[in-house]
């Protein structure tokens, strides 16, 4: 004290000894002289100190003995008051630290006396105190002497003396090994420390300890002897010593001075050698007694555990295992082990609490914990030491609820009787249970009708023990029920908030070290990369022996804690304490996460779920998964094995819900309790908050959750939260008030839980959607085969965590959709597959319209992988699934349409995959996107697309269900097409450098490049698509699809064909139109010819389509019509194509099948086409080209207004200036043929094409029946009139063969019949002579011939007699109709009498041929007249055919079927001769004429004396103008022939004499009447002839012999007329007898 040193406070003590010393003096006056002289002599010794020294202080204490003296000598007096002051003087003195060493040791000794007579004791005790505390000078025997007095104070009668003297020795001791401390702190910077302790040291020598040291050790060495029942070495004088007192005073050194023993080596060997094995000795009777053994039975008395011995050697081990663990490991195990087995239910009550207390104490020091662990644990033959702490704490609650206390009467007979049988009878005391419906007041533990109260203990953390303290209690204190349990309890949740905290900071502090990327179960790995390469070695051993530490840890104490977290769950009614073990539970798995200790983690997982969920549920994710994790590693504590308890049924627990199991044949209902829902909070929380580390343990959360969710009858809603709904079958979930409010908020963490799941890194985000994924097979299972409402809540969480992640979708997109897709979207159950359509739509847009970073539009990859679960749904045949796909596009296209870039494929392919048998409203709603593509969105798409958008309005043109979407979808692409027009350019320069692209890809990939209609540049390619499309539709089975399918194709083709690169024409040829012509000719021949009804509803068919063979006609006339016009406008540019000749061949080919189809119809149109392409104005010559592009050599005819793009390589032509500049065939100017001899082999093939159609379909068939197909009229008609056009192109190569077989088809075509019921449209009415248009026709044609002929050269002249042998054929039709094969027709002649018969059903009419027969007459005529000099003719003997020719209706005369036929025939007959004879005469010579005259003479014969009879209604006028047209003849004989009877042969001659001799003779019909008889003898004939006879007979002209002989033949014949006469006159005569002849 620097007080005591400062001058005054000196000068004040030098007072005060001086007024000691005279009071003392003044005292000891009378009775004790002595004291009184040494107290004087003493003043004076202090003055003369006082004076002589300037160090007083130490003077004094140097001479302390001869000062102290006097007051020694008072106290011998034994006189209380004298006594009384001495000592004070001597504190006095002490407190200045004036007192040297021996005159301490008087002072002790004079105290000594003192104690042994009893005299002022706590004076003594005060001095002693004040002797030691305030210097150091007392050691050795002095110091021990002190001790022992102080010892022996503590053991007198007075109970005041005895407690103060306990506390003086218990602060003796605490100065002996303060000034250790203190002597080790001064020596510490002179002498090295003294390396720490070794365990196995064995030093005994005390010489080298320094004198404080030495005090101390010998104090704690008597110590020990003392407690140990033995004599002290040091402490002499002892007389009594209790063990309590003893224990106590080892408890507070051990607790105080750890140091001491830590540092010092003889100290250490102290701890082992002596206070280990003393404590392990004085607890054997606690080790060997069991309660209710009988003692008589054991061979030696057990003596009786002693509460308060037992208890501070309790505590005494507390300190041990606290201070000195590292020092004492082995000592350790053992206490420990004893400390674990006093919990056994065996023990008293009290040392069970005692001994949970402790423990208690170790459980709130995690690093004990933790080196426990280390040094037992972990090491191979060692007791498993903090295993075992876990496993008797858990077995020691387990006994509490199972087996009744019996340590002490009175609680048990709290708890219940103990029956014989074992059971425990719950609780009947009114008081312990609320009146409230079974809810305890008390917070308690029940379990099996025990019932065990919750005492608030200590504070959280820290380990306040009761009867640890009671350390004045001899008994044992009773234990209140509850107490121990209540220890036990805090002992778990303090264990496990230690361990987790401690390894959750290490852990903590490790990662901030490595910065792990993965899960902490792998954060060493990775630490190289993150730190500069400065982690050393040691801490990467460091980090694993600390991991391996960890889960040793875990691992030793999980089962343990499991078990009796489980059970105390379970008995929970306190709803504070249920929070706790939940929190314990959650703790531990999520630690267990952390270190990746998958079994532990599970196992405290499935207790939080079977906590969730009702008793007893069946959840086979639970159920296997606990017994997988505790039945394989069976543990025991302590030979018990430990069972996971199952929930009980009957807990005390407030019902909140009554619920619907999800299973797959709910039996009745289940209850949820308060507990439930608070577990399940638990769970929610731990999932929240630690999701990252609950890898696959996340299967176990969701099955429960969904299970709670069901019984909690909550349904998922847009976005996949949860909400509460009403269950749909069954009984409706009953929900009390209190849980009600509660459902929104569950509802809310449960979407929180999900959201959360965005901070999860990628490993555990995939262990969730896993788990959701394997959840949501299990619900598909349950509703396979029934209808029940599935639960929904996995794949509603699935896209709430789909919907949360969008900003990694990558990572999760294909396990979530690939789920979604391949098994929910397929799944029978409706219900089912509708969410996951749900899902997986919801899921789509939602990831097209998220802000993506980078934005998809440069993310292709990305957009593409969102788009594509929307094209996979296309293989799934569910309807309704379908729907959900295709309106999900619809929103794609209304709110993305403009962005989607590279997916429109994808887009474009959904609408595609649409069949044909998925349903009218399908392809309805697939077709309504297609029309907003359409309309809407072409120019927001990459070309390359456009052919898509072709492909599916193509498809969806081929679909059956519905002819409106068809028909539409024609219609759309026809705008299409416009659209291609209208931006060629821009198309095609994308097309082309996107095929650049392409091109060098494949090259690079050494792979060829592979497209559709290749060769063609890519913006053609997308025509040639569209042409093909078209195409395929002109053969659909329905009309009206074909019909305008048919239309629009060559409209397309008509309208923008121009566009087209020349070379693609070929393609455009031969790929689509000739490919689509042979389609239709195939269908068309082979289509049905059953009659179709009616054409579904009440629409009634017109007949001529009643057949599919009609429909399919009219297609292949159209198709016909449209390929024709195509080969007649655009031939400028296929000509110059190398296989135009080809090309042409073909569609003449085509013309020709169709021509001759038995279709009139077909044929008919095919004729048509036929004329259409001999009209075709062939290309321009070379001096009209425009000026073309060099790009281009291909001759473009002058197209107006043609726009050429700039640097494009082809013209784009605005194209209705085509038809303009086409210039129609026209016969005043012909065309000019660029290429003739090509040109020329087209039309000859044209011509053959023509011959084989025309002798094809006029040929007869050979066998008729009602089936037989003739050709109609009209065909026959257009037949023929081609002709005409076709020689124009074909005339100068026409040969006489060619003739022939036009003659043959000619003849043919007359010759057909019409059927009887056409005839009333085609025959003229008897009366009027006109010709039908098929016979007008055949005579243009020949008319065209000859006027050819006529201008032609002279070796086409030979071709008159073949074209006059034609028309002669034709005049014989007049008498003679033709014959039509084996056909039987009806003569228009009896037609007429008979009208009713016309239309008789299948009856065939002969044509009236008589006006035709006699125009060909007419026209023989003419042309006979115009070419009678012709050499061919004179040569050809036409002149005799036509003689011949008329000699037959000449002859028939009044039998022919038309009068004017013969009168005809004659003038005819007339005219020629006329011409005919001259010519005739002029080559008499040759003899080319001389079959003609016999000829001649036979047509007079027949004619004039014809064999037929006039008919009787004939007049008598017309007789006699018939009877002229005899006299005209007879004059042009007279005229024409007789006159020139030199010219003649006579045999001619002679007959035409003798003809007109029987002329001049009267020849009568006996069937005249006689009114008649002198008109019908024909008298103007005989006289005629007579006169020309007579005429000849007497011709006076005669110049030449020749013209003699004409007069000789006329004489002789009329020469013979006499004879004749006179002969007939005699005979006459003869016959008539007597009557006269008449005159």
């Amino acid at each position: 004290m620097s007080s005591t040193n400062s001058p005054e406070a000196v000068k004040k003590l030098l007072e005060n000894m001086q007024s000691d010393l005279r009071a003392l003096s003044l005292e000891c006056k009378k009775k004790f002289p002595p004291v009184k002289e040494a107290a004087e002599s003493g003043i004076i010794k202090v003055k003369t100190i006082a004076a002589r020294n300037t160090e007083i202080l130490a003077a004094l204490k140097e001479n302390s003995s001869e000062v102290v003296q006097p007051f020694l000598m008072g106290c011998g007096t034994k006189e209380p008051k004298i006594t009384q002051l001495c000592l004070a003087a001597i504190q006095r003195l002490m407190s200045h630290e004036v007192v040297s060493e021996t005159a301490a040791g008087n002072i002790i000794n004079m105290l000594w006396q003192l104690m042994e007579n009893s005299l002022e004791e706590l004076k003594l005790l005060q001095t002693v105190l004040v002797l030691l505390t305030t210097n150091t000078v007392v050691h050795d025997e002095a110091l021990s002497k002190a001790i022992v007095l102080c010892f022996r104070l503590h053991f007198t009668k007075d109970n005041i003396t005895n407690n103060t003297a306990a506390a003086t020795v218990r602060q003796v001791v605490t100065v002996v090994f303060e000034r250790m401390v203190a002597e080790d702190e001064q020596h510490r910077d002179i002498i090295e420390q003294p390396a720490l302790v070794q365990a196995n040291s064995n030093r005994r020598s005390v010489s080298t300890l320094k004198p404080c040291a030495k005090d101390a050790y010998m104090l704690f060495q008597d110590l020990c002897q003392l407690v140990n029942a033995d004599a002290p070495y040091w402490l002499v004088g002892m007389t009594e010593m209790t063990r309590t007192f003893g224990l106590e005073l080892l408890e507070s050194v051990l607790n105080d001075f750890p140091q001491v023993f830590l540092q010092h080596q003889e100290f250490s060997f102290l701890l082992k050698e002596r206070v280990c094995p003393l404590v392990i000795k004085l607890f054997s009777p606690n080790i060997k007694f069991r309660q209710g053994s009988n003692t008589s039975s054991s061979p030696a008395p057990v003596e009786k555990p002693y509460f308060p011995i037992c208890m501070r050697l309790l505590r005494v081990v507390s300190v041990l295992i606290k201070q000195f663990y590292s020092l004492l490991v082995t000592e350790c195990e053992i206490f420990l082990s004893l400390l674990v087995k006093f919990l056994d239910a065996d023990k008293p009550q009290w040392l069970r609490a005692v001994a949970v207390e402790s423990i208690h104490r170790l459980c709130v020091q995690p690093q004990l914990l933790r080196s426990f662990c280390q040094s037992y644990d972990m090491k191979q033959h060692s007791t498993k030491v903090f295993r075992d702490i876990v496993n008797a704490l858990g077995s020691f609650i387990q006994s509490l609820f199972l087996v009744p206390p019996t340590g002490n009467p009175a609680t048990a007979n709290q708890a219940g009787n103990n029956n014989a049988g074992g059971t425990v009878s719950a609780p009947a005391n009114p008081g312990m249970l609320g009146i409230g419906g079974g809810v305890t007041l008390l917070p308690a533990f029940e379990y099996r009708g025990t019932w065990i109260p919750i005492l608030t203990i200590t504070v959280q953390g820290s380990a306040k023990a009761t009867y640890l303290e009671m350390l004045d209690k001899v008994e044992p204190p009773t234990i209140p029920e509850g107490y121990a349990m209540s220890v036990a309890f805090h002992c778990l949740l303090d264990l496990v908030r230690g361990i987790t905290s401690m390894i959750e900071g290490e852990l903590g502090e490790t990662e901030t070290e490595c910065q792990p990327t993965s899960e902490a179960a792998s954060s060493t790995t990775q630490s190289s990369e993150q730190q500069e390469l400065q982690s050393t070695a040691d801490e990467m051993d460091k980090e694993i022996v600390n991991k391996a530490v960890w889960e040793e840890m875990v691992n030793a104490c999980w089962c343990g804690l499991l078990a009796a977290l489980s059970l105390l769950l379970d008995a929970s009614t306190d709803e504070a304490a249920t929070e706790n073990i939940l929190k314990a539970e959650l703790t531990m798995a999520a630690l267990c996460g952390r270190l990746g200790l998958v079994t532990s983690r599970d196992a405290f997982i499935t207790a939080i779920c079977k906590g969730s969920l009702p008793p007893h549920y069946a959840l086979t994710v639970l159920n296997t998964t606990t017994a997988a994790t505790l039945s394989n590693k069976s543990y025991s504590i302590q030979g018990q094995s430990v069972m996971m308890i199952s929930p009980s049924s009957e807990s005390h627990q407030q019902v909140v819900a009554v619920g619907q199991p999800l299973a797959v044949q709910p039996q009745g209902t289940v209850m949820l309790t308060s507990k439930n829902i608070q577990c399940m909070r638990t769970l929610l929380n731990l999932a929240h908050c630690h999701g990252a580390v609950l890898g696959t343990s996340w299967q176990l959360v969701l099955a429960t959750l969904q299970h709670l969710v069901w019984i909690l009858g909550l349904k998922p809603s847009s976005g996949g939260a949860l909400k509460p709904g009403r269950a749909v079958e069954g009984p409706s979930t009953v929900l009390t008030t209190a849980v009600m409010t509660d459902l929104p908020v569950i509802s809310n963490i449960l979407s929180r839980l999900f959201e959360s799941s965005q901070y999860l890194d990628d490993v555990s985000l995939h262990h969730l959607i896993n788990a959701l994924c394997s959840l949501s097979l299990e619900a598909m299972d349950m509703a396979y085969g029934n209808n029940k409402e599935p639960s929904l809540f996995a794949v509603a969480k699935l896209l709430e965590t789909g919907l949360v992640n969008m900003h990694r979708i990558e990572i999760l997109w294909r396990p979530l959709t690939g789920h979604l897709l391949e098994k929910v979207c397929q799944h029978p159950n409706s219900r089912m597959r509708e969410w996951g359509a749900e899902a997986l739509t919801s899921l789509i847009k939602a990831g097209l319209t998220f802000n993506h970073d980078p934005p998809l539009s440069q993310n292709q990859r990305l957009q593409l992988l969102l788009l594509n679960p929307l094209k996979e749904m296309s293989s799934i045949n569910h309807p309704d699934i379908r729907l959900k796909q295709l309106e999900c596009v619809l929103q794609i296209l209304q709110s993305q349409g403009d962005s989607l870039g590279p997916g429109w494929p994808l887009v474009l392919g959904v609408m595609g995959a649409i069949r044909n048998d998925q349903g009218e409203s399908l392809i309805r709603t697939a077709f309504q996107c297609l029309q907003l593509v359409v309309t809407d969105f072409l120019p927001t798409m990459p070309c390359s697309c456009l052919q898509i958008v072709v492909d599916v309005a193509g498809s969806f043109g081929l679909h059956n269900q519905e002819l409106n979407i068809s028909l539409t979808s024609i219609g759309l692409l026809w705008n299409i097409s416009d659209y291609f027009f209208q931006r060629g350019e821009i198309i095609e320069k994308e097309l082309n450098k996107e095929e650049a692209a392409q091109q060098k890809q494949a090259e690079e990939k050494g792979v060829v490049l592979n497209r559709p209609f290749h060769p063609a540049p890519p913006f053609d390619c997308l025509w040639l698509c569209l042409y093909a499309k078209l195409g395929e539709l002109c053969v659909d089975p329905r009309p009206a699809v074909r019909k305008s399918a048919g239309q629009t194709l060559f409209s397309t083709i008509g309208a923008h064909g121009t566009l087209l690169q020349h070379s693609t024409w070929h393609t455009v040829i031969w790929k689509v139109l000739f490919h689509l012509l042979d389609r239709v000719r195939e269908s068309s021949t082979t289509a049905d010819k059953e009659k179709i009804e009616s054409g579904g509803g009440n629409i009634l068919i017109h007949h001529s389509r009643d057949t599919a063979e009609k429909q399919w006609a009219e297609t292949w006339v159209l198709t016909l019509a449209g390929v024709a016009r195509i080969f007649n406008t655009r031939r400028y540019l296929l000509q110059p194509l190398g296989d135009f000749s080809r090309a042409w061949d073909v569609l003449l080919d085509h013309i020709q099948s169709a021509a001759l189809s038995k279709n009139n119809e077909v044929s008919l149109a095919a004729l048509k086409s036929f004329q259409e392409i001999l009209q075709i104005v062939s290309p321009v010559r070379d001096s009209d080209k425009p000026e073309t592009p060099p790009a281009v050599n291909v001759p473009v005819s002058v197209l107006l207004g043609s726009i050429s793009g700039p640097g494009l390589s082809r013209p784009f032509v605005r194209t209705d200036s085509i038809g303009e500049r086409l210039g129609r065939y026209s016969s005043s100017e012909p065309p000019i043929v660029t290429d003739e001899l090509e040109d020329l082999n087209l039309w000859w093939a044209a011509w053959n094409t023509w011959y084989r159609i025309g002798s094809e379909s006029t040929k007869p068939p050979i066998t008729f029946d009602k089936l037989t197909f003739i050709p109609s009229q009209p065909f026959l008609t257009a037949l023929i009139q081609i002709f005409p056009a076709l020689y124009q192109h074909i005339k100068t190569g026409f040969s006489m063969d060619d003739l022939q077989k036009l003659g043959v088809i000619l003849h043919s075509a007359v010759s057909v019949p019409i059927s009887s019921d056409a005839s009333p449209f085609i025959l003229p009415s008897y009366t009027e002579a006109v010709l039908t248009s098929l016979q007008e026709a055949v005579l243009t044609a020949l008319d065209v011939l000859q006027k050819a002929i006529c201008i032609g050269s002279e070796n086409m002249q030979i071709m008159y007699p073949a074209i006059f042998d034609q028309l002669l054929a034709f005049v014989e039709f007049s008498c003679k109709p033709p014959q039509y094969g084996q056909l039987e027709t009806k003569h228009i002649a009896n037609a007429k009498y008979n009208q009713i018969q016309l239309f008789a059903p299948a009856e065939w009419v002969a044509l009236n041929y008589v006006p035709f027969a006699e125009r060909s007459l007419e026209v023989v005529v003419d042309l006979y007249q115009k070419t009678a000099c012709h050499k061919a003719v004179v040569n050809e003997k036409v002149l005799q055919n036509i003689i011949k020719t008329l000699r037959f209706p000449l002859s028939l005369k009044y039998s022919c079927p038309s009068e004017s036929t013969w009168k005809l025939a004659v003038s005819s007959l007339l005219k020629v001769l006329s011409i005919g004879l001259p010519v005739a005469r002029q080559h008499a010579s040759s003899g080319k004429f001389d079959s003609m005259w016999p000829e001649l003479a036979n047509t007079f014969e027949d004619f004039l004396f014809t064999k037929s009879i006039p008919p009787d209604n004939l007049s008598i006028q017309e007789f006699q103008r018939n009877e002229c047209i005899d006299v005209e003849v007879v004059q042009l004989i007279s005229t024409e022939i007789l006159p020139y009877a030199n010219f003649i042969p006579k045999e001619f001659v002679g007959q035409i004499m003798t003809m007109l001799n029987k002329g001049s003779i009267h020849s009568q019909s006996s069937s005249f009447t006689e009114a008649e008889i002198d008109i019908r003898l024909r008298e103007e004939f005989s006289k005629m002839c007579f006169e020309t006879l007579l005429q000849f007979s007497f011709s006076n002209k005669v110049t030449t012999p020749q013209e003699g002989y004409i007069s000789r033949m006329a004489l002789s014949v009329l020469l013979k007329r006499s004879q004749d006469v006179l002969h007939r006159y005699i005979e006459d005569e003869r016959l008539s007898g007597k009557c006269p002849l008449p005159s």
